[in-house]
């Protein structure tokens, strides 16, 4: 029996070994080329500037959805994380934002420009950009502004890596750029 239950052994082995092996990528983001080194944690710059926000725009890319801040000045303070719900600044009252995780943004920038008007009017504030159709982002809403700092809401599909950092340009302006990607 122990010579029978050898041979077998020694069979199976074989037939194992002599399998060609087949590169099989390790993960999914592998195969694409989608690896970042991201994570969930908070994120914070504390750059001190006299900036304001200029423009919000939003785009997609094969591994993560992008939102641009355009400011009017040097890169600016932000700090960004998850929460369970965005509230509006000052005011508390809660901030809609459809999909599974709320990201909430603070920005370093004035809420009025230089001669005293309101540096930051958008259309609809609910609706910063249009992201109909993106694979993470669901909406983009502002939450108001108080002591030097505008928040704003973002609603994604899942609590997902992001990043946070800031452009030069255009021109003497600058950009803070939230990188969200499509899967962890």
């Amino acid at each position: 029996m122990k010579l029978f239950h050898s041979i077998r052994t020694t069979i199976a082995v074989l037939a194992v070994v002599s399998v060609p092996a087949v590169a099989v990528p390790a993960t999914a983001s592998a195969a694409t080329g989608c690896q970042t080194a991201w994570g969930s944690l908070p994120e914070a710059s504390n750059n001190v500037s006299t900036a304001t926000l200029a423009t919000v725009r939003a785009g997609r890319h094969a591994c993560f959805d992008r939102i641009v801040f355009d400011v009017t000045s040097t890169p600016t303070a932000y700090s960004a994380r998850y929460v369970p719900d965005v509230f509006r600044a000052g005011a508390g009252h809660l901030v809609p934002l459809r999909g599974g995780a709320k990201l909430e943004l603070m920005l370093g920038v004035r809420a009025m420009d230089d001669a005293g008007h309101w540096a930051f009017q958008p259309p609809n504030e609910v609706e910063l950009a249009n992201v109909s159709g993106y694979r993470t982002l669901r909406q983009i809403s502002y939450a108001g502004d108080t002591e030097g700092a505008a928040w704003i809401g973002i609603g994604l599909r899942a609590r997902l890596p992001f990043r946070v950092f800031t452009l030069d340009g255009p021109g003497s302006g600058s950009r803070v750029v939230v990188d969200i990607a499509h899967r962890w």
